[in-house]
Parts: structure tokens; C-alpha cells; sequence
């Protein structure tokens, strides 16, 4: 069984600093044959850390799109990826979403529940990334994200009761080693490997996924009860 981050370590992931953005940005075009395009990057200003959007409230600094047309831009050419990452070698690597794969966003702590027992049941499972916010993003086959409501509804849940968020076609996600504003590094909670080059349906991750939501949101109720 491949090694993953243990809930008690979340807090304690390193920043992966060797790592570079334009090597990993190839990489995943390369290897993975992921579209990938470059976002907005963080710029020291007086002692801090800006989004180079130039807005202060930027709610995810160094980690968006910076430009309205990123759809066109997103590119599976390692080749080209060099080239933009050569151009800004500090802009983030945003992958976008519902093209070659989808992705399942849940809260870090559910994420973790749903990753011990998705092991515990021996399923086949993709990448997934662990991101500042403490969020957790499944990587499942494109096309998932538009079923999920349905496959919820159908294990008896309200969508609408559960923090899970599936991105498709048209959204984006961000890839490690992108940092977001202060708040550290996107990383790898299941790293991309040859064994999980395929990815599994949503409808394989939904069970455990919704479980675990649903734990957290009746945790939030009683603490706030």
C-alpha cells in the first residue's frame, strides 16, 4: 500500500523548496499527458507577499488564473509548458479540470477519514492533493463532477448538506508545488504515480467521500449546538 500523510501530520508537510515549477509543470504534461497553463505568482512587497494580480484581498494569491482566456492556454505540450514557465518561471501551475480528469474537494479532515477507509476497502485510487486552505481534491475520471449530486442524493444525502465540491469542465485546480499566498504549499497527499495512472469514477469514491462529509457536517452541528 502506497504511504500516505497521516491526519496528525497534516500540519507538518514540507514545502518541497528543491522542487521546481517549470520541471513540474513539464512533468505533468510529459508523463501524465496533463493540460497544464500558467497562473499569477506571489511578489515581495514591503517585507510581504503579494499576488501579482496587484489586488490585496486577493482570496487565493499566487494560485489563479491571470488571464480571462486560461481555457485556450492550457496546454499538454511539455514543450510549450517549458516555454511559459520559462517566460515566468514563478507562476503557479493550475491544471484545469474536466478535460483529463475531475476532482472531488472535501475538508482536509473528512478527506483523511475517506482516504483510511477507501484503503481499508482496497479501492483503486488516483492522485490527491492537500491544499493550504486544508482542503483535500480526489482525482477522478472527467465527467465525474456532473454526477455527484445525483450519486449523493441516491446514498440518501442532501448535496446541499455536505461540504463536497466537484470540479469540472471549465474550473481548475492547483498542482504542487504551487504556493498560496502565505499560507504554504499545495502538496501531494497521494503522489501521481505508474500505479495510479488510472483514475478511478466518481461513483467508486462517492460512498466513502459522502460518509466522511457527512461525519464533519454533523461535527460542525454538535459543536455548534
Amino acid at each position: 500500500m502506497e504511504e500516505t500523510i497521516g491526519v496528525t501530520e497534516a500540519a507538518q508537510i514540507p514545502q518541497q523548496r528543491g522542487e521546481q515549477l517549470l520541471d513540474s509543470a513539464v512533468r505533468y504534461a510529459e508523463e501524465r499527458h496533463w493540460d497544464v497553463f500558467p497562473g499569477t505568482w506571489l511578489e515581495p512587497v514591503d517585507g510581504a507577499e503579494r499576488c501579482s494580480c496587484g489586488d490585496t484581498a486577493c482570496p487565493a494569491p499566487g494560485a489563479h488564473p491571470a488571464r480571462p482566456d486560461w481555457a485556450t492556454q492550457a496546454t499538454g505540450s511539455a514543450v510549450a509548458a517549458r516555454r511559459m514557465w520559462g517566460k515566468q518561471p514563478r507562476a503557479s501551475i493550475l491544471l484545469p479540470t474536466g478535460r483529463t480528469f475531475d476532482a472531488l474537494d472535501v475538508p482536509e479532515s473528512a478527506g483523511f477519514l475517506a482516504l483510511a477507509r477507501m484503503e481499508r476497502m482496497d479501492l483503486t485510487l488516483g492522485p490527491v492533493t492537500c491544499t493550504p486552505a486544508r482542503r483535500m481534491q480526489f482525482f477522478v475520471l472527467p465527467g465525474g463532477a456532473v454526477k455527484v449530486a445525483d450519486l449523493v442524493r441516491k446514498l440518501g444525502w442532501s448535496p446541499a448538506s455536505l461540504d463536497l465540491v466537484a470540479l469540472g469542465e471549465g474550473q481548475y485546480v492547483a498542482a504542487p508545488p504551487t504556493r498560496v499566498g502565505g499560507h504554504g504549499a499545495v502538496q501531494w497527499a497521494r503522489r501521481p504515480t505508474p500505479a495510479n495512472r488510472w483514475l478511478p469514477d466518481a461513483e467508486e469514491l462517492i460512498s466513502p467521500l459522502a460518509y466522511a462529509c457527512g461525519r464533519e457536517a454533523a461535527a460542525a452541528r454538535a459543536r455548534q449546538g
